[in-house]
């Protein structure tokens, strides 16, 4: 598991932006940010997608169907974006533009093309099932309002790792045979979440890269690596309690419990991997 950072945020020209003029009361400027988790960075080289549209749509009361609202367009302009390069907070402008006043419950992503590239240089393009045609439907639980005059921030969090399903197997001498792509992406209301980061090191205190970090409650709500100096970043987390854990090949599992986060915190929790042969005595 891995989970990696994007902002994406689109600029639409309008009159009020040209004029450099504040959003007027019936008006509120909406952000868009996405993260995501593709698989191992030890076998992924890069993880592509190619975005042409976003749209998002009022809340309608009880419709949870597209025949409510209108949409409205927030990105209009195909572009690739290796995911790879976004990772523990770096972050990319995609969508910054001002939309009625109001709750929003519901996104559309039109994703044209999605690959994966391996580290033994092999490149797989993957199917996306109905991304280009009708976009991939994402609902924003809760709904995020947009109040006048003001900014509100939407996280997307991209599970590449879920995203991106293996066929094959390598462990066999057939090895990987291609992957099926199954977007899973899910919406934070960045108003009411929080973010956790740190250091993931060792006994001797030297912080270990690519160490695999996630938050699980119940089940995993969002995953990251640390970097190379082992630092790590996951954000949008909704306000809870979480169960934090790190793991790396020649490590034992550490398990940080009972982390709380609240509506715009930044926890630090630092976590110590134990090597394989001190956990055992050896």
């Amino acid at each position: 598991m891995l989970a990696l950072t994007v902002l994406l945020a689109v600029t639409r020209c309008n009159k009020d932006e040209t004029s450099g003029l504040m959003p007027g009361p019936d008006e509120g400027t909406l952000n868009v940010e996405l993260t995501d988790a593709p698989l191992n960075l030890d076998l992924v080289e890069e993880a592509s997608v190619t975005i042409s549209k976003v749209e998002i749509r009022k809340h309608v009361e009880g419709d949870m169907s597209d025949t409510g609202n209108p949409f409205i367009t927030l990105y209009d302009s195909t572009e690739t974006f290796n995911l790879l390069e976004l990772r523990n907070g770096v972050t990319e402008t995609l969508a910054n533009m001002k939309v009625p006043t109001g709750k929003y419950d519901h996104i559309r992503m039109y994703v044209d093309d999605a690959s994966l590239t391996l580290t033994n240089g092999n490149t797989y393009n993957v199917k996306v099932p109905s991304g280009e045609e009708t976009g991939i439907k994402i609902f924003i639980k809760p709904a995020i309002q947009v109040e006048g005059g003001l900014t509100s921030n939407l996280l997307l969090d991209f599970d590449v790792s879920q995203s991106f399903v293996l066929k094959g197997n390598l462990n066999t001498p057939a090895g990987v045979k291609g992957f099926n792509f199954k977007p899973v992406i899910r919406a934070v209301n960045k108003a009411t979440a929080g973010q956790i980061n740190g250091m993931v090191t060792d006994t001797a205190d030297t912080g270990v890269a690519e160490a695999a970090v996630w938050i699980e409650q119940d089940t995993v709500v969002s995953t990251t690596f640390s970097d190379s100096t082992g630092s790590y970043a996951i954000l949008g987390v909704e306000e809870g309690v979480y169960d934090l854990f790190a793991v790396k090949e020649g490590y034992d599992t550490t398990m940080v419990e009972d982390v709380e986060v609240t509506a715009g915190s930044e926890n630090t929790e630092n976590i110590e991997l134990i090597p394989v042969d001190e956990s055992s005595g050896e």
